[in-house]
Order: structure tokens, then C-alpha cells, then sequence
């Protein structure tokens, strides 16, 4: 019989008079004690094999205990879509103002971004916006980029995915972030091109980058832009950390 997984346990450490709250997992898979911040969850998550007892587990953070503490100021807070929030759309900030008379479902106008209906539903309403905007923008880029490498494109879903921004599977199928759409445009166009041109090249030979800079004539800009910027675009749409589970 399958063992249950133990679930997470939250400990507290104290660095310069302060409480710190840190995450215990039991990870079958895990090969040795790890940390890694979790910015959905706004925490330091303590990663423990389940043959190490949690003694060692809390040992090996309490060292760790000025890495957690630094790691943890330098989290951003979540950015709840409500109104009156700013969001980026194609890198240009946007406001969400919520329009509860008007029947216009969500519509975007110069800087503003107006959602219709009750306040109730205008946060799901601004994540459907998104990804169908992200489909908008990106399906035609993906088959005009394929086009010119004479490729076929099989198929584009939309995800939410935290590790990468796009993929490419062998027969034809791309998935890209939809948070893409909150990034400018030159490094959309980039992430596009980089998962079309493994319609030609399923590896980062040479061969694939000169397949790269064929579709983008700078992806250094790009690349250096997600690297200082991305990750703070999860914080888009999610509840204060208080209300997550």
C-alpha cells in the first residue's frame, strides 16, 4: 500500500528578534534537504527527503536562518486584480476600474482596463481577459513565425506555468505562459520564436539560436528582461497571502 504523503508543517524560526515562518514538505524524490521560495505562498519552503527526520530538517534551516530572512524581504506581495489595481498589458501599465452598470464584458481603453458586471466575478473576469488576449496575440505571431521556417504548428494552449514561459513538443504542439501578454512586446515575440524554432531544432545547438536570431533580430534584450522581470509577473491576479490556503 501507497504511503501518504506527509503534509506540510509550518515552523518558525527567529532571526534578530523577529519570527520567521518556513514551510516543512516531505518530498519522496527529494535526494537531500533543500530550500526554494515559494512567492504564491509568500514563503521559504523546507524540502526534506522522507528518510531525514525533521530534527535535521530544522537543524539545517536554522543555518540557513539569514538566507531565509533575506530571501523573504525580498518577495513582492501578490497583485490581486480589483478594482483600481494597475496591471501590465504588453508592458504598458494598465488600471482595472470596475464598471458594475455597463454590459460590455472586459474591455480594454488607452490605459484603463473596464470590467463589466458584479464585483464578484471581476477577478475571474480579468484572468479569462488575459488568456484570451494571450491567444489573440500569440497564435498568429506562432503560425507566421512557422511559416517562414516552414514548419506547421499543430496546436497553442495557454497556461499558467511558473518554471517556463514556453514549450514545444515534438509534433507540433506549443504552450506558452498566458502572462506573456504582460510582457512588451519585443519579449513576446522573442519567447515565440525561440518555442517555434524547435519545430526545426528540439535542442540549444547552434543551429537553433541561428534558427532564433532568423525570426528575432535581438534576443540578449529579451532574455536579460524576463531574467529581472518575469518572475515578479506571477504575482498578478493572486489572493493576499493571509486568504491563501
Amino acid at each position: 500500500m501507497a504511503r501518504t504523503p506527509a503534509l506540510p508543517q509550518t515552523l518558525t524560526l527567529t532571526v534578530n528578534g523577529q519570527d520567521m515562518h518556513v514551510l516543512l514538505s516531505e518530498h519522496a524524490r527529494a535526494r537531500r534537504i533543500s530550500l526554494r521560495v515559494d512567492p504564491i505562498r509568500g514563503c521559504v519552503v523546507l524540502v526534506k527527503p522522507r528518510r531525514t527526520s525533521k530534527a535535521a530538517a530544522v537543524a539545517f534551516a536554522n543555518e540557513k536562518a539569514y538566507w531565509i530572512s533575506d530571501r523573504l524581504s525580498e518577495l513582492m506581495p501578490p497583485v490581486p486584480f480589483s478594482d483600481g489595481t494597475s496591471v501590465p498589458i504588453l508592458g504598458n501599465m494598465h488600471t482595472i476600474r470596475h464598471r458594475p452598470d455597463a454590459r460590455r464584458g472586459v474591455w480594454r481603453e488607452l490605459e484603463t482596463l473596464n470590467v463589466s458586471g458584479s464585483v464578484n466575478h471581476l477577478s475571474r473576469r480579468v484572468h479569462d481577459w488575459f488568456k484570451q488576449e494571450a491567444r489573440k496575440v500569440i497564435s498568429p505571431i506562432a503560425h507566421t513565425y512557422a511559416q517562414t521556417l516552414d514548419r506547421t504548428v499543430t496546436s497553442i494552449s495557454l497556461r499558467d506555468t511558473r518554471s517556463r514561459w514556453g514549450s514545444c513538443t515534438v509534433d507540433g504542439k506549443l504552450s506558452f505562459s498566458w502572462r506573456l501578454i504582460m510582457t512588451p512586446e519585443s519579449v513576446l515575440n522573442y519567447v515565440v520564436a525561440h518555442e517555434v524554432s524547435h519545430l526545426c531544432e528540439l535542442n540549444h545547438s547552434a543551429r537553433f539560436w541561428k534558427t532564433v536570431d532568423s525570426l528575432v533580430t535581438d534576443r540578449r534584450m529579451p532574455t536579460a528582461w524576463l531574467k529581472e522581470h518575469g518572475g515578479q509577473l506571477h504575482r498578478y491576479g493572486l489572493a493576499p497571502w493571509s486568504s491563501q490556503a
